[in-house]
This record gives C-alpha cells, sequence and structure tokens, in this order.
C-alpha cells in the first residue's frame, strides 16, 4: 500500500481556494489500488490517516459513512 502526507492545513485551504470537495480530490487519486492518506500538522505530527479505497463505489459508501458521523457528532453537541 501506497503512502500519501499531507499537510492539513494546506490541504483545506487549498480546497477553500479552488472550491471544491476533500472527496472529489479523493476520487480523483483512485487508481485502483488502496493508499493510506496521512494527514499531519504543521510540525509534522501525525493528525488523521485515511485509507482510500481502490474503488468509487467504495469512496461513496465512505462519504455516507462519514456525513452520518458528523450529522451525529453534530447533533449531540446541541
Amino acid at each position: 500500500m501506497k503512502n500519501i502526507q499531507i499537510k492539513a492545513s494546506q490541504f483545506f485551504n487549498l480546497l477553500k481556494m479552488k472550491d471544491t470537495s476533500m472527496w472529489e480530490v479523493f476520487a480523483q487519486m483512485i487508481d485502483g489500488e488502496e493508499k493510506e492518506i496521512i494527514f499531519l500538522d504543521d510540525d509534522e505530527k501525525l493528525l488523521f490517516n485515511y485509507i482510500l479505497p481502490s474503488t468509487i463505489e467504495r469512496l461513496n459508501e465512505d462519504r455516507q459513512q462519514f456525513a452520518k458521523e458528523y450529522a451525529d457528532k453534530l447533533s449531540q453537541l446541541n
């Protein structure tokens, strides 16, 4: 499995500037091979990681799961 390291602040700033979602970027990275995307802070410390699946279908499942978990967390804050 290939590892890809990304500085989170730069990545999310680029997404804002390009007005695109991380899921669109992830979809463009799919090539049939799983990849581990490692998000680092500005001091190169691990923030979180994501295993990019080998198919768009699996990415869409991950996206739906993420949206559900995010909505659940937001509802707990209220």
